[in-house]
């Protein structure tokens, strides 16, 4: 029996107290709850998470309120054509103000902003206000943030000293934008449809800088201002501009897919079919995160070359259930092909730009996503046969594989 220990006191001998050494917890063996070990790392992804969803909810919030009020949808769809060319102009813009002061500092006032002109919109539709009014204040919600890159910020920033880690956390952000453009239009159809054409926009707005002001709260893993050593923009940086064309041609893969096959389908499972693609993304990143080894950008982009025909070979034979399958492998070449590239640009432009670097290649992706979708509906409306559509996203694909191994795009990032 072990004696108990004594220590003298100035009311005379005592015990001593035991006190038991406590071995530190061991780290989960999963790498994706190994990410949120971290302190303040489960509170920015919950509060980027409300944020990001809107971001799938606005543009067909938009369509189905502009189109309701004024029984136009060519209409609906030029007013949210506008939004995203002043967003590719006004994004890289606010990102490198990110940079210069800091993501609390910008992201709150420019998050404010764009939800002013969102709920200015809603008021200017519901009152039927003259067409060039939705114009001019659709374009007062393009200061809306990236919050997507601000978050995978974050992380380059707590996870600067450990690229496995890094890998992973890329891989969750890819996963969390293929849940939020999954989720994010099917919520604000239902709200739409379900109350008033305005709930959905109204919804969006309410979290969207709801979400951002929690996001903001966590000052303790927010990256610190980089000196500025850099000047002018990252695409002065050796490689950032051939990536971007690179990002450009991914993103016509999207943009025409998603048209093709809707106009493929046309009716009301349309929808859930193109999910499927979504959900193949969303798969295929959370595995390829776990993975130790990663691939190269130039293998990512022949892989989505050839799994990008599984559509076409799918409709051809007139089967939805067959096309259905086709768009799941499809989609699974998404999501890696993006993290790889995002991981690229984290790795070539400067810390005191990473920001604006991120917001760059979105804006790449989405000028990518408007040329395939208006390539993939003259294709829709002028197809000889019915899978022609088709044929887009493989030739899109292709031309990305082409721009990467001739410009030798991340071949020494």
């Amino acid at each position: 029996m072990p004696q108990p220990d004594l220590t003298l006191t100035p009311a005379g001998p005592a015990l001593a107290p035991r006190y038991r050494d406590r071995a530190p917890r061991p780290l989960p063996a999963n790498p994706y709850l190994r990410l949120f070990s971290h302190p303040g790392t489960r509170a920015f992804t919950a509060g980027n998470l409300i944020a990001r969803l809107p971001v799938g909810m606005f543009g067909v919030s938009a369509v189905i309120m502009i189109a309701a009020a004024y029984g136009s949808y060519a209409l609906a769809g030029a007013v949210t054509a506008a939004n995203l060319a002043v967003g590719s102009v006004t994004g890289p813009l606010i990102a490198r103000l990110v940079d210069r002061y800091g993501q609390a500092r910008i992201a709150v006032p420019a998050t404010a902003y764009a939800v002013l002109g969102h709920l200015v919109l809603l008021l200017c539709v519901h009152e039927r206000a003259p067409v060039w009014a939705l114009f001019l204040t659709t374009a007062v919600t393009a200061t809306t943030p990236n919050t997507g890159g601000m978050s995978r910020a974050r992380w380059a920033h707590l996870l600067r000293d450990d690229p496995d880690a890094l890998h992973t956390a890329n891989a969750f952000e890819q996963a969390v934008d293929e849940l939020c453009y999954m989720i994010g239009p099917v919520l604000a159809a239902v709200l739409c449809s379900a109350l008033f054409p305005e709930a959905g926009t109204l919804t969006a707005a309410v979290l969207f800088l709801g979400g951002t002001l929690v996001f903001a709260a966590q000052r303790s893993t927010e990256p610190p201002v980089a000196p500025r050593a850099a000047a002018g923009s990252p695409l002065r940086v050796p490689g950032v501009a051939p990536l971007l064309a690179v990002f450009l041609a991914t993103g016509a893969v999207f943009g025409s897919m998603e048209v093709v096959a809707l106009a493929y389908v046309d009716g009301p499972v349309a929808g859930p079919v193109l999910a499927l693609q979504a959900a193949g993304s969303c798969a295929a990143g959370l595995l390829y995160g776990r993975a130790r080894r990663t691939a190269r950008l130039r293998t990512c982009l022949a892989a989505m070359t050839v799994v990008m025909a599984m559509p076409l070979l799918a409709a051809s034979t007139g089967s939805l259930l067959a096309l259905a399958a086709g768009l799941l492998v499809a989609g699974m070449a998404t999501a890696p092909t993006m993290l790889t590239g995002m991981a690229l640009i984290q790795r070539l432009t400067p810390t005191a730009q990473l920001n604006e670097g991120m917001t760059l290649t979105v804006t790449a992706l989405l000028a990518g996503i408007a040329t395939g979708s208006a390539t993939g509906g003259w294709a829709a409306d002028h197809a000889p046969f019915a899978s022609f559509g088709f044929l887009i996203p493989v030739t899109a694909a292709a031309l990305a594989l082409a721009l990467c191994t001739t410009t030798g795009v991340g071949r020494r990032a």
